[in-house]
């Protein structure tokens, strides 16, 4: 049974809207796209939609309450909620610097939260 779907691309600022064309979970076509990246995005996004999660933990001993934290790479999108949830109540020692790993393997998906900011 075919399917369409539509989506607002978002590889580049041009924001192109997106018609992929599904059999089943096989795409069969992406159309609307003025680039390569848009294929690639309506592709991944209707069969493997991930996100960057971005967040902020507690900071102990440090000049600022909060510092801002992100994952690595995209996780799964089913996996957000549980990866927000993983942060919850986590407090960080002072300093931290750009970079550091604040929790590793978020939500079971072997992508790491690092911070985003120096506190």
């Amino acid at each position: 049974m075919m399917e369409k779907r539509e989506l607002i691309c978002i590889g580049c600022p041009m924001g192109c809207p997106l018609t992929v064309e599904m059999n089943g979970t096989e795409v069969v076509s992406v159309t609307g796209n003025t680039c390569p990246r848009g294929d690639a995005y309506a592709r991944k996004e209707v069969t493997n939609p991930t996100r960057i999660v971005t967040s902020t933990v507690k900071v102990e001993g440090g000049k600022v309450d909060m510092v801002s934290v992100k994952t690595k790479e995209d996780i799964p999108k089913g996996k957000i909620f549980e990866c927000v949830k993983a942060l919850k109540g986590i407090t960080v020692k002072a300093p931290v610097h750009i970079g550091d790993v604040i929790l590793k393997d978020v939500a079971g998906t072997g992508i790491d939260i690092i911070a985003t900011k120096n506190a």
